[in-house]
């Protein structure tokens, strides 16, 4: 095993892998994604509107159509060299799943041809039994099906020379219970869309959609991956379990925003142009404050489709690795002593009218339909904090939390001094003696060259689990 270390540690080298990329992020965006754009030059106009109206309004797709969009999926896909599809899901195995099948298949006469059939887009049947299910079923019940999720679009994955169409799919056991993450989430932002637009209309008649947005934070280590190959305990569980303590750990704070080193670097470029093929809008990378420790963050998106790009990404991120010689840990906790990875959710709801339900905007006080949503979203994670709880009770997960900097185990609240006054005054029904705070400057006199500086109404707070 030390032989394993030295030769690691001799073959070390802080040069990263050439990586060609494009000057202008615009130029590969969505490259390999049938976004409706994509969609509208493939479909007839019959198909187009059909699968509009669905990932706009949530209509269901009727079989009917499911041919012509088949049919305008293969032809897109071919264009690029694809020769195989896949169902994409989510089991609970906190991985995706996928199994692929050729376009390719015989006539009855046994003339070769490339086919894509509704039926094979809509539905299929992987072996159910094979994944993990919470003791929902007994291990001869092996029927399960994938189906379609077209409000999150089809990409083609590629993966060294071979390319791959990828369709987002659910995954149901035969009796119809969840047997992945996709299908509870697509039907919680059902619920939730219903409930907030009956609340909307009290405020705004205009109002028929509301959509949950999200934006993700992905925090990651990064290693050598001769030097992870000498830790069996790396390895096979994805964190240390034993082992010295480093010489030097994050006491210095010398790491968190410092100037990402050349090798990683180039590793981020590198996984960054594999992302935005895939329609992943990342916009921010940097260090974060364990040694070896650094993050990435996209644009918000509407939540269904930021957590299927998020799954995607953690893939592509590990792939991505092996070409640099790195190993990407996604752990919670893969080392002690130091801050381990969260994934910060930054989450909200929109309307079909422009408007951002937990916005205060400028008037927070008079707001009454931003103060409605805002002090029931409070209510709820008062209701439901035992069941928030365990919604992230993961073994890897439960490492973290309470340890360095990660929020308690527990479920809390912080909603900052300035929104704290307005409940305040809200309750004791004082109409006229709260000042609405429209906009506070600070003003830095450290050199006359120094822009003047927008406050927020209130500091951050890093330790409530919802903030």
């Amino acid at each position: 095993m030390n032989s394993l270390r030295f030769d690691a540690i001799s073959r070390l080298s802080n040069a990263g892998v050439k990586v060609d990329a494009t000057t202008k992020i615009t130029g590969v965006f969505n490259e390999n994604v049938f976004t409706l754009q994509t969609a509208r030059q493939y479909l007839s106009d019959e198909a187009y509107k059909s699968l509009t109206a669905s990932v706009k309004s949530g209509k269901k797709i009727d079989r009917s159509m499911g041919n012509q969009i088949a049919n305008g999926l293969r032809a897109w896909a071919e264009s690029k060299g694809v020769t195989h599809f896949t169902h994409w899901f989510q089991p609970l195995t906190g991985l995706s799943a996928e199994k692929h099948d050729s376009f390719f298949t015989l006539k009855g006469d046994g003339t070769p041809i490339e086919e894509f059939e509704g039926a094979a887009l809509i539905q299929q049947e992987p072996d159910a039994s094979s994944f993990p299910n919470g003791g929902l079923r007994a291990t001869f019940e092996a029927r399960g099906y994938t189906a379609w999720d077209p409000s999150s679009p089809a990409f083609i994955m590629e993966i060294g020379e071979g390319k791959t169409l990828c369709i987002p799919t659910i995954f149901i056991s035969y009796t119809g219970e969840s047997l992945d993450t996709k299908t509870p989430l697509i039907k919680a932002l059902v619920s939730l869309d219903k409930a907030a637009v009956d609340v909307c209309q009290y405020f705004d008649k205009n109002v028929s959609k509301v959509t949950a947005t999200l934006g993700w934070e992905q925090e990651y280590f990064v290693i050598d991956a001769g030097l992870a190959t000498a830790r069996p305990d790396l390895t096979l569980t994805g964190r240390t379990v034993y082992g010295h303590a480093p010489a030097k750990g994050q006491q210095l704070e010398d790491h968190y925003f410092g100037a990402i080193p050349e090798r990683v670097y180039a590793f981020m470029r590198d996984f960054e142009q594999e992302s935005y093929k895939l329609g992943i809008p990342l916009r921010t990378r940097h260090n974060e404050v364990a040694p070896a420790q650094f993050e990435c963050a996209p644009i918000f998106e509407e939540a269904n489709l930021a957590v299927d790009h998020n799954t995607l990404l953690m893939d592509v991120m590990t792939r991505t690795a092996k070409r640099h010689g790195l190993m990407v840990l996604l752990h919670e906790k893969p080392f002690a002593g130091i801050n381990g990875s969260g994934k910060h959710n930054n989450w909200s709801m929109s309307t079909d009218t422009g408007v951002n339900l937990l916005a205060p905007g400028k008037t927070p006080k008079t707001n009454l339909m931003f103060l409605t949503f805002f002090v029931n979203t409070i209510k709820a994670v008062h209701e439901y904090a035992d069941l928030m709880r365990a919604t992230i009770a993961s073994a890897g997960n439960d490492h973290r939390l309470g340890a360095n900097e990660a929020p308690p185990a527990i479920i809390s609240i912080f909603i900052g001094k300035y929104l704290t006054d307005v409940l305040e005054e809200v309750e004791k029904r004082v109409g006229d003696k709260f000042d609405e705070q429209d906009e506070a400057i600070l003003k830095l006199d450290i050199h006359k060259s120094i822009p003047e500086l927008m406050l927020d109404n209130t500091d951050r707070n890093r330790t409530s689990p919802f903030a």
